[in-house]
């Protein structure tokens, strides 16, 4: 899963970056004139691993990864309706969701560029640009169709009015401010748009970026939040992200001590890679032994087969069966030897549906 950042100049946008991906890309001055985009990977904090790692006592442990794309600099003009292009447009389309971090902070040391800090009015300039982009890939679109339906045969300028009609309704209902997730698409429409990498079609992760004094009130301010946006393919996550990049340079015992004294229930970048993971529709499987306790992360309702070739693709060419218990029956019965006598251990062809928690062990010819 890839998921790019977006958001405006000042929103402490690299800063939550760092804390992601516990990264050390630069947030001074300098990363003004960074060119090069920052990669990390975040890796997802999974409490099931824990009681298969005492189970198996592998030599490897490896949780499902997030991996994190951040543009280093905002492009001039951005939030000012000059749209998204070049190489953010470039590393945004190639992202599986968009994670939107807003200032919602106030720090004298960090100017905002508009004067004063309004995360609602960062926001709405922010969906504003996303919608932008898309209609410049419209508008392109629908200037090539019309060349091309000029010399079109009669089969061929069938399909191209289609295309035209689709993308006619698209382009009007963006200028009505409705984005391209939360229009009524059929299925052979949204095949037909999924190479076209619209922004405004990724799920949305809003990342509202509180000041360290509003860090114990997260989930209230969340709960707040997606009563005013929260829509199918949007979800909200309120944290800080100073505090947060301070804590992910920390020792996991120090960093709890300190979660614990300033009251937070969690880590917050926990919240955020859930609230991912929901957003796209993903679970994990586990893979276990002796050499290594693993999750693997997978779309919802992906068949047996095409789970084993998330490991290997020989795995997937010479599948046969998957031997599949979930997590809790596993955990229940304290072991494979006895979950298979009491048949909980069960035996799964090309077309099961792997759920979230199973564990599986795939057979497979050589």
């Amino acid at each position: 899963m890839e998921v790019g950042l977006v958001g405006l100049p000042s929103s402490g946008k690299t800063t939550l970056f760092n804390a992601l991906s516990r990264g050390s890309a630069d947030v001074g001055p300098a990363a003004a004139s960074a060119r090069k985009p920052n990669l990390g990977v975040s890796k997802v904090q999974d409490a099931r691993l824990a009681p298969l790692v005492e189970m198996f006592r592998p030599r490897r442990t490896v949780p499902a990864e997030v991996r994190y794309v951040d543009s280093p600099r905002a492009p001039e003009g951005l939030a000012r309706s000059q749209g998204i292009a070049g190489e953010l447009l470039n590393l945004l389309q190639g992202s599986d969701a968009l994670l939107h971090v807003v200032r919602a902070f106030s720090d004298p040391t960090v100017p905002h560029e508009e004067g004063e800090v309004d995360p609602h009015r960062d926001l709405a300039a922010m969906d504003l640009e996303l919608a932008f982009a898309d209609l410049a890939i419209l508008e392109r679109r629908v200037e090539r169709l019309e060349t091309e339906l000029k010399g079109a045969r009669a089969g061929e300028r069938e399909a191209r009015m289609r295309e035209r009609n689709t993308l006619d309704r698209l382009k009007s209902e963006l200028e009505q401010e409705t984005p391209i997730r939360e229009q009524e698409l059929s299925e052979a429409e949204r095949r037909l748009l999924a190479n076209f990498g619209f922004l405004t079609a990724k799920p949305l992760l809003i990342l509202w970026n509180i000041g360290e004094e509003d860090a114990a009130r997260a989930p209230e301010i969340e709960a707040e939040l997606r009563e005013r946006y929260g829509r199918p393919g949007v979800e909200v996550v309120a944290l800080c992200g100073k505090l947060e990049m301070e804590l992910a340079e920390m020792d996991d015992e120090d960093a709890g001590e300190l979660r614990d004294a300033m009251g937070l229930q969690e880590p917050a970048l926990d919240r955020a890679v859930r609230a991912s993971y929901a957003l796209l529709g993903l679970v994990s499987f586990f893979t276990v032994g002796p050499d290594e306790v693993r999750a693997w992360t997978i779309d919802m309702h992906t068949p047996a087969v095409r789970a084993a070739g998330k490991i290997h693709s020989d795995i997937e060419r010479g599948f046969i069966r998957a031997e599949v218990i979930s997590y809790d029956h596993l955990i229940e019965c304290g072991g494979l030897p006895e979950g298979r006598k009491r048949g909980l251990l069960r035996l799964e062809g090309k077309t099961y549906e792997v759920q979230d928690g199973d564990v599986v062990n795939f057979l497979f010819n050589t």
